[in-house]
């Protein structure tokens, strides 16, 4: 069985592991052994209530009970750039004019900004490449959205998720090559490390603090803003189906799209609802096809399956060896959230998105 929880220092090893195959770009997973070690202990202490705001994350893993191996992990920062600076890029608009000379010029500009200073950030998520099947993706990535909605008092009132950029198999990003690389004189992947094991102050220190015109950049770096890297158009698309938007703010680095929504207008916060658990025989429980995400919404003890079978009049039907996977009896709470998004957007808003992905993607 697959089953989320809260990460543990016994998850070490394997979340190492899981930092290895995730490769260049995603800041938050870096493979150093001392720096997961401390994150996790952060997280455990986060949970415990032992932290102040600007130091709280919750950290989740994807669990494979039958070979007691973690295989993903997903987390939430509460409230970012409290401690130290939290950067990204606005691409912005430079106005030039003479009415003289008849001449009127837009031009696209990126400022350094510090915007989502106190936001919460969707982070950290990565799915080990031999379980994406079996809507175990989904399941990872929108179970954040189930704990938001049961604990929304630990959180600020934005969320924002920075998406991993374009960069190609060599870990080479033509954003970083023709912008960060100019103030930093380091390869990407250095600064990438850097900045994932918490060395940020180089940051502040380097980037250039006057707009950087678009139009001045090589064509490839240009067509890589806003752009996200291939293996995270999935988890990019999630996020717009949970309601997250990209409203032009990109990473420093190598030029992601950073995606943000406010927290109470998440599907998730209109649509997740609490029923009851009736265990039954397995033979009993009627399966469909549509799966659902299940949370025991225990703060201290947090677990999260993914189920078949569908809430019936406030009902939740669940197997013996579900209820234990989610330490929860007959007649318990749990909280409900359908992987499927029901809603559909208007044609006007599902035109506008494919427009923008399709533009986003032309690097590709």
């Amino acid at each position: 069985m697959m089953i989320i929880r809260y990460i543990e220092p016994k998850d070490v090893n394997d979340l190492y592991l899981l930092a290895q195959k995730a490769g260049f770009g995603l800041t938050s997973l870096q493979p150093n052994m001392e720096k997961l070690a401390a994150r996790i202990e952060r997280a455990c202490k986060t949970v415990a209530g032992e932290l102040s705001k600007a130091d709280q994350v919750y950290l989740f893993v994807l669990e494979d009970t039958e070979l007691n191996k973690v295989v993903g992990v997903c987390g939430i920062e509460v409230a970012l750039g409290l401690k130290e600076p939290w950067y990204n890029f606005h691409v912005g608009t430079q106005v030039h004019a003479s009415e003289p000379l008849s001449v009127y010029n837009a031009l696209p500009t990126l400022y350094l900004s510090n915007d989502h200073t106190n936001c919460s950030e969707l982070c950290t998520l990565f799915l080990d490449p031999d379980y994406r099947l079996n809507k175990n993706g989904k399941f990872l990535s929108k179970v954040r959205f189930l704990f938001l909605s049961a604990f929304r008092q630990y959180f600020e009132e934005t969320i924002v998720a920075e998406m991993r950029g374009y960069s190609d198999a060599n870990g080479q990003s033509p954003f970083w090559n023709a912008v960060g690389h100019k103030f930093f004189n380091i390869e990407f992947t250095k600064a990438d490390y850097l900045s994932g094991v918490g060395q940020k102050a180089f940051i502040a220190e380097l980037m250039p603090r006057h707009p950087l015109y678009v139009d001045m950049l090589p064509d490839d770096a240009k067509a890589a803003i806003g752009i996200v890297h291939p293996n995270t158009r999935p988890a990019y698309n999630l996020l717009l189906e949970e309601g997250l938007r990209y409203k032009g703010y990109v990473d420093i680095f190598d030029g992601g799209a950073t995606l943000q929504a406010d927290i109470e207008n998440l599907r998730a916060i209109k649509e997740s609802h609490s029923v009851t658990v009736q265990i039954e025989q397995s033979e009993n429980i009627a399966v469909g096809d549509e799966a659902y995400i299940v949370a025991n919404d225990d703060y201290e003890n947090y677990r999260a399956i993914l189920v078949y079978s569908q809430p019936h009049q406030n009902i939740l039907q669940l197997t013996k060896e579900q209820a234990k996977q989610l330490n929860v009896e007959n007649g318990f709470l749990v909280r409900v959230l359908s992987v499927q998004v029901k809603q559909v957007a208007s044609p006007e808003l599902v035109n506008k998105l494919k427009a923008t992905e399709h533009s986003r993607m032309a690097v590709n």
